[in-house]
């Protein structure tokens, strides 16, 4: 546990790039080596700037010794990049977390089939069954299923794979202990009790938009291959189709109609060469030479019986916000840049629209509570809101 300190020390070093600790970890062999090493031969450190440095000079251990009694207190455990059990396809990838926050038992990743199934939190009923439907046939094929819990896609893939009673690992970008979103915290523990979470922030950590493109590189990098449900043109499970193809690993991808926007992404995947999924042997059957003792022709091909609530619901057409036109309104300039820069679907941080808007946090907060006043907005957990009206301009 002593140890672990360094380890936790440098990764919540701020202003100290991943990219950074790694060539630390290559130079010195250890953290606790850079923890105690002078100033000098820190910047012999190859790509290490005099800034990161500087901020090398923090030696408190406190955050670090209260995140590792937060950790024991939670029942979770610290991977580190040196130890046996860290994933051996993640650590060849260019970015690999130098520690990982694990609960659950994670499987030995290097000697399975592990495939990531992503897509849009904005699902259609179709897009639902699909990733239940492969992610029971992974799962029931001899695959360990890799997701990144989002509402949608991930959650229904992650469902379909636990009721198939396979393993599942899934990863997230916040703290463990910390529910995004909040309607997946069963989905949390069920997974954790048939495979692994894991993120590489410490517990209590919120999530946070630059979180999860950073978490995408951990999904594609534990697996050989990964699948991509249903994407529309812009769409966080690109990005991961991206990162999975930067490292070398194989993207699938479920067709759609031409005309639906949920199956945009997905389509010109297909076109530009992702191989193109029906049943879950479509993927298997890349890699049955490798595992053939473990995965399973006949089983892929198992559908479960009855597909997730989600599937057999007629989806409600959702109401319609009430418009408001912007040349008409008296809202102040704070106001109409913050409600340009919601969605009416996905909330935003507080910190997010700050960032966005370039506006003062004073200002922002008064506007936010203004604009809650007047039912313009909806405020959600963690400080989170929605544009709840239509503008026109």
């Amino acid at each position: 546990m002593s140890a672990l300190k360094y380890w936790v020390w440098l990764a919540e070093c701020r202003g100290v790039s991943n990219q950074t600790r790694l060539a630390l970890l290559r130079h010195f062999g250890s953290p606790e080596d850079v923890f105690y090493a002078d100033a000098g031969e820190i910047l012999l450190t190859e790509g290490i700037t005099r800034e990161q440095a500087k901020a090398l000079e923090d030696h408190k251990l406190d955050k670090a010794d209260k995140i590792l009694a937060d950790c024991q207190r939670l029942g979770l455990r610290i991977l580190t990049i040196q130890d046996a059990e860290y994933p051996g396809r993640l650590q060849n990838i260019y970015d690999p977390p130098c520690l990982l926050y694990v609960k659950g038992r994670l499987p030995a990743i290097d000697e399975v089939a592990a495939v990531a199934v992503v897509g849009t939190r904005d699902c259609t009923p179709y897009g639902v069954a699909c990733a239940e439907k492969l992610g029971y046939g992974l799962a029931s094929g001899g695959a360990v299923v890799v997701s990144g819990l989002a509402k949608g896609i991930d959650a229904a893939a992650s469902r379909g794979a636990l009721r198939a009673g396979g393993i599942t690992v899934g990863v997230v970008g916040n703290g463990l202990d910390v529910h995004y979103p909040y309607e997946s915290r069963y989905l949390y523990e069920d997974i954790a009790a048939a495979g692994a979470l894991l993120s590489e922030y410490p517990p209590g950590t919120e999530p946070a938009g630059s979180h999860f493109p950073a978490r995408n590189r951990i999904i594609s990098g534990l697996s050989l291959a990964t699948l991509v449900v249903e994407a529309p043109e812009r769409s966080g499970a690109l990005i991961t189709a991206e990162t999975a193809l930067e490292q070398g690993r194989d993207v699938f991808a479920v067709p759609g109609p031409i005309d639906a926007p949920a199956s945009v992404g997905c389509n010109r995947l297909i076109r530009d060469g992702a191989g193109l999924v029906s049943d879950a042997w479509d993927i298997l059957r890349e890699y049955a030479g490798r595992f053939p003792e473990k995965l399973k022709q006949d089983e892929a091909r198992e559908q479960p019986a009855v597909l997730g609530y989600q599937a057999r619901q007629k989806a409600e057409p959702k109401p319609v916000p009430p418009s408001l036109d912007l040349n008409k309104s008296s809202l102040t300039d704070d106001q109409l840049n913050l409600l340009r820069a919601m969605s009416d679907e996905e909330p935003a941080l507080v910190d997010d629209l700050i960032e966005q808007t370039g506006i003062p946090t004073r200002r922002v907060l008064s506007a936010l509570t203004l604009l809650e006043m007047e039912h313009m907005v909806t405020q959600h957990s963690g400080k989170r809101y929605t544009r709840a009206v239509t503008l026109c301009e």
